[in-house]
């Protein structure tokens, strides 16, 4: 879930319109504890309960049928109804913030609803195909016996579960909502891939007994016996269901046309419009965001041309310069030059670990490791966290996708430094940790801003050129000026695609890779997210400075920042303005 920008004056109004319940707190958490009642894949995420009742969501899949999601928005109703009995003027600064921010979602929640259809059940980037899997794979806990039986458990719901995301697509198509041709192919060519393999060579059967092999508690009995019941589960249902899928993914890309933006289907003016204000957390219009991605863009290519020069890269436009350079830095392709990649992550993360301190007092105490995509996912996925489990039994994972044959050898530093430090390891793992906030904010049970999350992933890349991580690598430097080049064009793809009427062609021509341009298609709005957040944290930073002076500390502004946690960016800016006035 994601946020929107509301006046604050409407912010303002709906939390101070009656004072009948000073307890706050109390209401907020006993809300946020039924919320995360009703999401048992998030509430086993974030491990948001203990004992018997933590084990039996354990045991759950969260519903994706349409009428589940008509209970979500019921709630959210609810919810503000009783958010509006409190006086804003009784509540603290900690739990102003609370306020404004369960006040963005819900409201969120409930404009969203309208446009739900345009939430696609089985795209190649977000959809049940990738999240369901990757979820049993990588989040359910594998810690003890109880873990193994209660994963059992949910793969014994995992085909009923693409059945419902059947009747959902299905269902979404009688009134006009059917895919890109080129994303069905996308999606498809994942199904191939999971089906290619025998039930015993499934990735959820492999990940499950690697995952026992690691529990010295579990005998090689108990671990063949759970292996077995596992391999029959995905034989005998699970399987089956994909083909399902497959088949239904076949019927509607028969339907379906090359047109790539959600201009065409029923109210995709209105609907993109909203995504873009859930995205950014502000008003800006698809003009003004395609304007501003084209002056960002011209600005970084600037920059950029001149280091490539340098570098002795002189002819051609910049995207065949950069190619030139990327082509001259691959690695051998013999040996296998992957779990190299790897390594070199890590070694750049424990580098920037050290790097970091000099500008941040706040380091998060969970561990950060890299590892590699999952091959079914791995041709159409992005580099992306996972924040730690609470109880350690997890790290936070810095996931890379390395499909080759050749490899992004250009952004490789500047990629550590947005996923891992200072960038989403720090925000994430510090907010789960930092016992100030409540437990509905360090588990983000309200959702994730993306504005703010992500434009902090590039705030920590920007950082890393400002405090001097890049003096003499030059070719590191343009790698982060390249990402930041990507965020710009991003800005003008999106708009384009979705406002504009781009082709998907038109975005590659413009220089973007075919599984970026499939992501925008599918995800409206959210590659907005990044330039934008960061904008607004560097200008809030500047206007921090420009106000405090000799008094303005960096450690300080950083600290401010990361013990929020993940706020709309106009609640961020207010925590700032608060700031400056009682560091005056």
């Amino acid at each position: 879930m994601k946020f929107f920008s509301l006046p604050l004056a409407f912010v303002l109004l709906a939390v101070s319109a009656f004072a009948t319940d000073p307890k706050f707190d109390a209401w907020a958490d006993a809300f946020a504890a039924d919320w995360m009642r009703a999401d048992p894949e998030w509430a086993t995420q974030a491990q948001y309960f203990s004992g018997a009742e933590q084990d039996r969501l354990d045991r759950l899949l969260t519903p994706v049928t349409n009428e589940y999601r008509a209970g979500r928005v019921a709630a959210a109703k609810d919810g503000l109804a009783e958010l509006a009995r409190f006086d804003r003027t009784k509540l603290d600064a900690a739990e102003k913030v609370s306020a404004d921010l369960i006040l963005w979602s819900l409201n969120d929640l409930i404009e969203g609803a309208e446009f739900s259809d345009f939430d696609w059940v089985f795209d190649q980037f977000n959809g049940l195909q990738v999240g369901l899997i990757d979820f049993l794979t990588q989040t359910h806990p594998i810690r003890n016996a109880r873990d193994i039986d209660n994963y059992l458990a949910r793969l014994a719901l995992t085909a009923a579960q693409f059945d419902a995301g059947i009747a959902r697509a299905e269902d979404a198509a009688t009134r006009g909502f059917i895919m890109p041709d080129f994303i069905y192919a996308s999606a498809l060519g994942q199904l191939d891939q999971l089906l290619a393999e025998p039930p015993r060579a499934n990735e959820l059967v492999v990940t499950l007994d690697e995952r026992i092999a690691e529990l010295p508690a579990i005998s090689s009995a108990d671990r063949a016996r759970a292996v077995a019941a596992a391999e029959k589960i995905v034989a005998d249902s699970v399987a089956p269901a994909l083909r399902r899928v497959q088949a239904m993914l076949k019927d509607q890309q028969r339907r379906a046309t090359s047109d790539a933006g959600i201009w065409r289907l029923p109210r995709g003016d209105q609907a993109y419009a909203f995504f873009l204000r859930r995205m950014t957390t502000t008003d800006l219009t698809p003009t003004q965001v395609h304007e501003l991605g084209l002056k960002e863009a011209a600005r970084i290519t600037r920059e950029m041309d001149a280091i490539l020069r340098q570098l002795g890269y002189a002819d051609g436009t910049l995207n065949e310069r950069v190619d030139k350079l990327q082509a001259a830095l691959q690695p051998p392709a013999s040996p296998d030059p992957r779990p190299g990649l790897i390594a070199r992550n890590e070694e750049i993360l424990r580098d920037a670990e050290k790097r970091a301190a000099l500008i941040f007092d706040l380091r998060p105490s969970a561990r950060l490791v890299v590892k590699r995509e999952p091959a079914f996912s791995e041709a159409t996925a992005a580099a992306h966290y996972v924040d730690p489990a609470k109880d350690g039994s997890r790290p936070g994972v810095f996931w890379t996708p390395v499909p080759g044959p050749t490899y992004d050898m250009l952004t490789m530093r500047t990629t550590a430094y947005h996923e891992g430090i200072p960038g989403h390891h720090f925000q994430l793992a510090l907010q789960q940790e930092t016992k100030s906030l409540p437990q509905f904010r360090r588990d983000s049970v309200f959702g994730f801003a993306t504005a703010h999350g992500e434009g902090w992933a590039l705030y920590a890349e920007r950082l890393a050129v400002e405090n001097g991580w890049y003096d003499g690598d030059s070719v590191g430097h343009l790698g982060q000026l390249s990402d930041e080049l990507l965020r710009a064009r991003r800005l003008v793809v999106d708009t384009g695609l979705h406002a504009k009427h781009w082709t998907r062609q038109r975005v590659i021509d413009y220089g973007l890779p075919i599984s970026e341009t499939e992501r925008y298609v599918v995800w409206p709005g959210q590659a907005c997210a990044y330039k934008i957040g960061q904008l607004k944290i560097t200008e809030v930073r500047e206007k921090a400075k420009a106000a405090l002076g000799a008094k303005f500390s960096i450690k300080e502004f950083h600290n401010v920042v990361l013990r929020t946690g993940n706020v709309p960016l106009a609640v961020l800016e207010s925590v700032i303005d608060d700031y400056i006035a009682g560091a005056k």
